[in-house]
Formats: structure tokens, sequence, C-alpha cells
């Protein structure tokens, strides 16, 4: 009634609280992404806590990895480190100012596995993190389930032709929405 009275008083007409339908999936859409970002964000900035800098995060047996940190301070230039699987080794001044830099290498004969790495540098600074190794890294062509892995002339072929399909069919359909906006 409270309504009706003031639609009265002003002339204007009451308002429909219609939403289109047409617009809900994009609404919908919008949300999950934003929903699915939120989720990832604390697990983001929770991972990144040491102070250490380990690449690749993810070695293989005989690779070589970069340790890398400015938690030392400005002043110091020197710092030593070392891997479980691959020992010891010194960190000395890195590309930026305050910053240490040290390799080591995945022994060969290892599997897959976790490595801690420990850093120490003047006067009392320990810093330590974990990295994975991986298996060895595959050798050659790894067969997918089309062809044999080492013809790729016909594998090249076959995704051109698909590739050029699927433009032709995108030109159509372009046409004719064209056509159809005209008439």
């Amino acid at each position: 009634m409270e309504q009706n009275r003031g639609a009265a008083q002003t002339g204007r007409p009451l308002l429909c609280w219609r939403i289109p339908l047409r617009n809900n999936h994009v609404g919908v859409g919008i949300g999950l992404v934003i929903g699915v970002l939120a989720l990832q964000s604390p697990a983001a900035s929770a991972s990144d806590d040491s102070d250490l800098d380990i690449r690749p995060g993810n070695g293989s047996p005989g690779s070589t990895v970069t340790v890398t940190t400015t938690a030392c301070g400005p002043d110091v230039t020197y710092g030593k480190g070392e891997s479980e699987a691959g020992g010891q080794f010194h960190m000395f001044e890195g590309d930026r100012a305050g910053e240490l830099t040290g390799e080591f290498q995945i022994p060969g004969d290892g599997g897959p596995d976790t490595d801690t790495v420990t850093v120490k540098c003047p006067p009392r600074t320990k810093l330590t993190d974990t990295y994975q190794i991986n298996g060895r890294e595959p050798n050659g062509a790894v067969e997918a389930g089309f062809g044999a892995a080492k013809d790729t002339d016909t594998q090249i072929v076959v995704g051109g032709a698909l590739l050029a399909t699927a433009t032709a069919g995108g030109l159509v359909r372009m046409r004719r929405r064209s056509h159809s906006s005209r008439t």
C-alpha cells in the first residue's frame, strides 16, 4: 500500500523488479571466477614464506640447482649452504646488492624425493627450505596415442587440416551472422 501511494504522488509508474534471464549466466560466470581467484590467493601467499629462492623448484637428478637469498643483509658477501642430496656449496654475491647466490648439482643416481637446503650467513642467520626432486627426465619422444612418436609429418598435416577446417567454419558462421543482421 505504501508503494502505491508513493507512485500516485509522484506520477511515476511502479518499478518492476524483473531481471533479464539472458544475462544471469554472465553474472554466475563472473562470480565463479572471482570465487576461484579468492580461494587461490591465500594459498599463493602462504606458499612463499621462505627467504630462499630455489630454482628449479622441482629439479631432476643430474640437474643444477641455484639458491638465492636476500635475507642475509646488504653488507654480507659470503655464505655457506648445504643440501641433503647435493652436499655443501658456497654462496657469493649475486647480481643485485645484498643478494647471495650459490649452486649445487643433484646426484644423477637418485629417484623422486624431497631435498632440504640450509643456508648460513654471518652473523647468525640460518635459513631452511625444501624442494621436490622428480624422477629422471624423459629421453626422446613421448607416445601420446596418435601414431608413432617419430612420425611427426603425419601429425603436422592432420593438425593443420583440423586448424584450417575450424577457421573455415568460423568464417562461414561470421558470414551468416552478418547477412542475417542486415535483413
